[in-house]
């Protein structure tokens, strides 16, 4: 099976910011976050990063999504080497290649759950009508069919996510990215949208959910385990 996602050697160092005095006495060190990280996740797979805050998950899940750029090692994504593209053609990749799920919704408040879910589709050229009967099926798909001219403030937790679940699904991307989908749902509520999710997988999309909660992590076929920026554990189910 190929691979939808070959890291190697990734490595992530952020500058600190320096005061008046520290200036003074010359550069502060960076602050390495990922310390190379070389993992491949093959097309279909469901995996899931777990770590405590400061693991350096979100941070890779970032430069898996093309979100940030890695400091030093390569990154190739459906075939791709993301080194060699420049930011429209990194954005057109994300766009068409990536959907993405994020524990706050980043709902437009003053739109509704029909508009939410068609945003993306915007960029991609295809005519309105079309993107917008896509986007009616997809809500239906995750049981908001009552629900399309609701805005989010009319929504519940549970509810604003699954409109973001279908908002990612928009483009019919390869792989969805999730950082911490449930990590401001309670506990049957999270358990629905895990249920979304293999409902994702079992569609052929490679799923890659950061996690910090272990029952949540143990939902994939894969535990990518982090620690200080490297990788500590890699468990198949």
């Amino acid at each position: 099976m190929s691979s939808a996602i070959d890291l190697k050697g990734i490595t992530k160092t952020f500058s600190q910011v320096a005061d008046k005095k520290a200036k003074n006495n010359g550069e502060l060190p960076g602050i390495e976050v990922l310390k190379g990280i070389t993992l491949s996740i093959d097309k279909g797979e469901f995996i899931s990063l777990q770590g405590t805050s400061g693991s350096g998950k979100s941070t890779l899940l970032h430069i898996i999504g093309l979100l940030d750029r890695p400091t030093d090692g390569t990154y190739r994504l459906l075939g791709s080497d993301t080194a060699t593209l420049d930011d429209d053609h990194q954005s057109d990749l994300r766009n068409l290649s990536l959907g993405f799920v994020f524990q706050s919704f980043y709902l437009i408040p003053y739109a509704t759950a029909l508009e939410n879910v068609i945003l993306p589709g915007l960029y991609s050229g295809k005519p309105r009508a079309e993107l917008q009967a896509r986007a009616e099926s997809l809500l239906e798909q995750v049981g908001l069919a009552d629900r399309m001219d609701f805005r989010p403030s009319r929504l519940s937790g549970g509810q604003q996510q699954r409109v973001a679940m279908a908002r990612a699904m928009l483009n019919e991307p390869d792989i969805v990215l999730a950082d911490e989908p449930t990590g401001q749902l309670d506990s049957a509520t999270s358990t629905e949208i895990m249920k979304l999710f293999h409902t994702v997988h079992e569609a052929g999309k490679t799923l890659v959910l950061v996690t910090h909660d272990e029952d949540v992590a143990k939902e994939a076929g894969r535990i990518i385990r982090l620690s200080d920026g490297v990788i500590v554990d890699d468990i198949r189910g």
